[in-house]
């Protein structure tokens, strides 16, 4: 494991320091034991819905559940109340699958959503929902101090001596791994630029070099983000949409959005197994399929998510401008090839954090 520049007691204490801090300036992102009582005082109604999402979505949720709640009410004259869990998303597909009963998921890859149906959790036909079972897009960008004062640009940038860089561990976050993704396409992308073809050990060396200036390895983007705004690194890797909700609240960034980086697509699902045994399975459903109309659009997109509904993309497009050099997944072969290639126990990933040439 690389040695990092500050020490981990010192890391520690600050990163409990930072997440309270954090908890202070936004709604909060959630803990371990958000799922052991997930539902907090909820207030009462006929019919009660468990929601399990990743961390990033809980302020755009916090403002579209009560408005399908108010479309439910309109349609059945059924009283709706929710449970809600906010996690990093690898932390929260893990609960879930280990027992924390959610009737609905909101996660940061469909990686994740796949546990939950290799779990016997969710149906293989969830992606018949939603737009493929997606909900919301992003990119993976950069976000520096006022002024940009690194004058970062691209992730080649990050590499540069005296660069500190921020961006949680993948392991725990769904959000690490876009970011992981995204330099490593990043490194495919120049080395076919200068060498015609695709070299994935140029696209490692590309990571190892970034990776070699990351300060810590956090649990979540938003405790990257904590540790950030505490004052800890020069750059952050992360959502694009972390960055423009966080400036919405006030706080001073610049957003840099490489040429060469990766799309960003966000999954829902009805907790098949769960919704049955609850009986909620039509208000479960009918929340997903809510989360892709142009009210919910609109939601996502001023929290700084872009829209998988074309119409309400193209009235916020002017805010979210193309990459010439943007990516999906698939130009990495796709997730089945992402997990084996980078995030197996040999795995690329593992071997930069390791060290290992």
């Amino acid at each position: 494991m690389r040695l990092f520049k500050r020490s981990r007691q010192l890391h520690g204490w600050l990163a409990v320091l930072m997440l309270a801090m954090l908890a202070l300036a936004v709604a909060g992102c959630g803990n371990g034991s958000d799922n052991a009582a997930a539902a907090k005082s909820p207030q009462q109604g006929d019919l009660t819905l468990v929601i399990g999402a990743y961390s990033v979505a809980k302020d755009a949720m916090g403002e579209i559940l009560p408005l399908f709640a108010a479309d439910w009410k309109a349609k059945t004259g059924q009283s709706i109340s929710f449970q809600q869990s906010y996690e990093a998303s690898g932390t929260q597909a893990r609960a879930i699958a280990g027992g924390f009963e959610a009737d609905v998921t909101l996660l940061a890859m469909e990686g994740d959503v796949d546990k939950l149906v290799k779990a016997g959790l969710v149906d293989k036909t969830w992606r018949d929902r939603g737009q493929n079972g997606m909900v919301t897009r992003s990119v993976v960008a950069l976000g520096t101090r006022e002024g940009n004062p690194k004058n970062i640009h691209d992730f080649a940038d990050l590499a540069k001596p005296g660069v500190k860089v921020l961006y949680p561990n993948p392991k725990t976050s769904g959000g690490a791994q876009w970011d992981i993704n995204a330099i490593y396409g990043a490194g495919l992308k120049l080395s076919k630029e200068q060498k015609g073809e695709k070299d994935p050990a140029a696209a490692k060396a590309f990571l190892e070099s970034v990776h070699a200036n990351v300060e810590s390895l956090d649990k979540s983007g938003r405790a990257s983000m904590a540790a950030f705004e505490y004052g800890v690194g020069d750059v952050i890797v992360t959502y694009e949409n972390e960055l423009l909700a966080r400036i919405t609240k006030g706080v001073k960034y610049e957003v840099i959005i490489p040429k060469d980086t990766i799309l960003i697509e966000n999954p829902a699902a009805v907790v098949d197994k769960y919704a049955d045994e609850h009986g909620t399975r039509q208000a479960a459903e009918a929340l997903v399929n809510f989360l892709t109309t142009p009210q919910a659009q609109e939601v996502f997109a001023k929290y700084g998510f872009r829209p998988v509904d074309k119409r309400v993309y193209a009235e916020h497009k002017d805010r979210y401008p193309v990459p010439a050099g943007l990516f999906d997944i698939n130009y990495l072969g796709g997730w089945d090839k992402v997990r084996s290639t980078l995030y197996s126990k040999r795995g690329i990933w593992y071997q930069v954090l390791a060290g290992i040439n």
